[in-house]
C-alpha cells in the first residue's frame, strides 16, 4: 500500500485485503524523514521515531491490530543503508544536518568515510560505501550502527510488526546485514530485501539470500517484454528456468513504486498488459508475489494525493489495485493451489496459454485480438465452479474437461475455494445524523467487523447521507453480532444504545440491513 496513511491500511485490511485473502500489507517507511511533497521524502530518513507524513506512534500500532484482527500480517519498509542529505526540521519535529542526526543518536564518526555519490557499480567498494544519490551513507560495519538499527527493528517488532523490506541493501554489504538481524528480538521475522539485479556489477542480489527473501527485478521487467513485445507461450518455464533466483525466496512482482516510474515494468496505464499479467503472477508457482496498491501520477516525484488519505478508491488519484477484481480474485486462487505445482500446461504458440495447479485450480489467458473457444484439458474434480474472473459458473465433466469462450484480452480461472458464483455478504444501511467532523462505523464479534476492536471497525460511506452504507463480503453461513458506533475528529467513541444487533449470511446471497441509528 504505497504511501497510504496508516488509517486508511487500517480499513483496508479490514474492508478488503482480509477478505481477499491477502495475507501480508506493506506499509511505508514509518520513521520520521525530510519534509516535502515528493515521494521520495520518505527514504531519506532523519530519526527512528515513527513520526512520518503517513502517522504517528499511535496510527501505527492501530493499523496493526486492525490489520491482524482482519487476518493480515504486517512488513514495514526500512531504510537503514543511509540517512537524508541536507539539513533541515524533520517531519517529527527533529533538527538534523548531513551527518548530524542527534534523534537517531548519530554523529559524523557513524558515517562511512566516501562522501562521493559518483559510483561505479563495477566496484563493490564504492557501491557499498560511497553515498546513494548523496545520502549520509552508514556505516554499517560498526557495531553502534548495527545496535542502533536493530534497536530501530526491535521497536517495530515490539509494536506488532510481522516483517520487513529492506531498503537498498545491494549498497550494504551481507555480513552487516546478518549482524543487524542477529541482534533481533524475533531473527526469524519475515525479510525481504530490495536488490536490483544489474548485468556486470559487482554486488550480485544472490548475496543476500543468507538473510532472507530477495525481490526478483527481473521478473517484472521479463514480464512486461513478454506482454507487450513477445509471446506468452514463452512463459511455460518463466522463473528458474529463466536464471531467476530460486523460487522459494524470491519475491516478485508486476510493477513497483521504483519501477512504475522509471518505466521498467509495467503500470497501471497498460490496461489488459498489467490485468493479465498479475493473473498470471498470482497463478503462477515461481516466488512469493507483491501486489503494488498506489495512486495514478504525471510527475513521477509526485507525492501522495490528500498526504496518504484514502477516502475511497478511484477517487483523488488512488488506482487501489489491490482491490480490481481482475487482481483480488486471484488472491484464492493462489490460496487454493498453494504448493501445487504446474500442470496441464497449454499454448497456442502465441498469446493464449493455460495452465492447471494440480488438482486445486486452473487458470486460462487470452492475451489474442479475437475470441478464444477452447474445450480445456484440466486435473480439476468433476463438478461447478465459478470463474472468479467473470463471476460465472463453469462445469467441469469427470475427465476434467470443460468448454469456455474467452472475449480478447480476458482470463479464466477456477479454484476448490470458489465452487460457486453466488456473492454471499452483508449489506449496511444506516440511517444516522452527524456533526461536522463525525464518522459512523460498523463493530461485531467477526474479524471482518474488527472483532469489537473500534479502532478495527469498517468505516460506513455518508455518500446517501443521513443513510450511511457499507458492504461486507462474507461466507455463507456467517452470523455475527454487531452495532453502530461514532466517531469524532479527535477519536473519541461513542456507541449507539441497546443490544447488540445481528445477521447470518443466507446461503443463497447477500443479507441487506435497513437500521436506523439508536440514540
Amino acid at each position: 500500500m504505497f504511501s497510504w496513511r496508516f488509517d486508511s491500511v487500517a480499513r483496508a485490511c479490514t474492508d478488503t485485503l482480509g477478505p481477499a485473502g491477502y495475507g501480508y500489507v506493506q506499509v511505508s517507511p514509518p520513521q520520521e524523514h525530510i519534509r516535502g511533497g515528493p515521494w521520495w521524502t520518505a527514504y531519506q530518513p532523519v530519526s527512528y521515531e515513527i513520526a512520518g507524513r503517513l502517522g504517528g506512534r499511535a496510527d501505527f500500532r492501530e493499523m496493526i491490530d486492525a490489520c491482524h484482527a482482519a487476518g493480515v500480517k504486517v512488513v514495514a519498509d526500512a531504510v537503514i543503508n543511509h540517512m537524508a542529505a541536507d539539513s533541515g526540521t524533520g517531519t517529527g519535529g527533529s533538527p538534523y544536518t548531513k551527518y548530524g542526526y542527534a534523534k537517531a543518536g548519530y554523529g559524523d564518526h557513524d558515517f562511512n568515510a566516501c562522501r562521493d555519490d559518483a559510483i561505479d557499480y563495477r566496484d563493490r567498494y564504492q557501491v557499498q560505501n560511497c553515498e546513494l544519490v548523496g545520502l549520509a551513507d552508514l556505516k554499517t560495519g560498526s557495531e553502534y550502527v548495527r545496535q542502533r538499527i536493530a534497536d530501530y527493528f526491535n521497536d517495530l517488532l515490539a509494536l506488532g510488526v510481522d516483517g520487513f523490506r529492506v531498503d537498498a541493501v545491494k549498497h550494504i554489504p551481507a555480513d552487516d546485514l546478518k549482524a543487524i538481524k542477529a541482534g533481533l528480538d524475533d531473527p526469524d521475522a519475515y525479510w525481504k530485501q530490495e536488490a536490483i539485479h544489474g548485468a556486470g556489477e559487482a554486488v550480485s542480489p544472490s548475496e543476500y539470500l543468507g538473510t532472507g527473501d530477495v525481490q526478483e527485478f527481473r521478473y517484472g521487467r521479463d514480464l512486461k517484454r513478454v506482454f507487450r513485445h513477445e509471446k506468452l507461450a514463452y512463459l511455460e518455464n518463466f522463473g528458474e528456468g529463466w536464471g531467476y533466483l530460486g523460487s522459494e525466496q524470491a519475491a516478485t512482482f508486476v510493477t513497483n513504486h521504483d519501477t512504475e516510474r522509471l518505466g521498467d515494468t509495467l503500470t497501471y496505464r497498460d490496461g489488459a498488459d498489467y490485468t493479465l499479467a498479475h493473473v498470471f503472477l498470482l497463478a503462477w508457482p515461481y516466488g512469493s508475489p507483491d501486489v503494488h496498491s498506489g495512486y495514478a501520477f504525471s510527475d513521477k516525484d509526485a507525492g501522495p494525493p490528500n498526504g496518504g488519505t484514502v477516502t475511497a478508491c478511484h477517487q483523488d488519484g488512488w488506482e487501489c489495485q489491490h482491490a480490481w477484481r481482475e487482481i483480488a480474485s486471484m488472491v484464492g486462487f493462489r490460496n487454493s493451489a498453494h504448493g501445487q505445482g504446474v500442470t496441464d500446461w497449454w499454448d497456442n504458440g502465441n498469446d493464449a496459454i493455460a495452465f492447471g495447479r494440480g488438482s486445486a485450480a486452473y487458470v486460462a489467458l487470452n492475451h489474442e485480438p479475437h475470441a478464444l473457444t477452447r474445450t480445456f484439458d484440466s486435473s480439476l474434480a468433476a463438478g461447478t465452479y465459478c470463474d472468479v474472473q467473470r463471476g460465472t459458473p463453469v462445469t467441469v465433466d469427470r475427465s476434467g474437461r470443460f468448454t469456455a469462450t474467452l472475449a480478447p484480452d480476458t482470463a479464466l480461472a477456477l479454484h476448490t475455494g470458489a465452487r460457486d458464483c453466488r456473492d454471499t455478504g452483508v449489506s449496511f444501511a444506516v440511517e444516522a445524523t452527524t456533526q461536522w467532523g463525525q464518522h459512523l462505523h460498523v463493530a461485531g464479534d467477526c474479524a471482518a467487523l474488527g472483532g469489537w476492536d473500534t479502532g478495527a471497525a469498517p468505516r460506513l460511506d455518508p455518500d446517501a447521507y443521513p443513510v450511511w452504507k457499507h458492504e461486507v463480503a462474507l461466507p455463507a453461513g456467517t452470523s455475527c453480532q454487531y452495532k453502530y458506533l461514532r466517531k469524532d475528529g479527535s477519536g473519541g467513541v461513542h456507541w449507539e444504545s441497546g443490544e447488540n444487533r445481528s445477521f447470518t449470511v443466507p446461503d443463497d446471497g447477500r443479507v441487506v440491513l435497513n437500521d436506523t441509528w439508536r440514540g
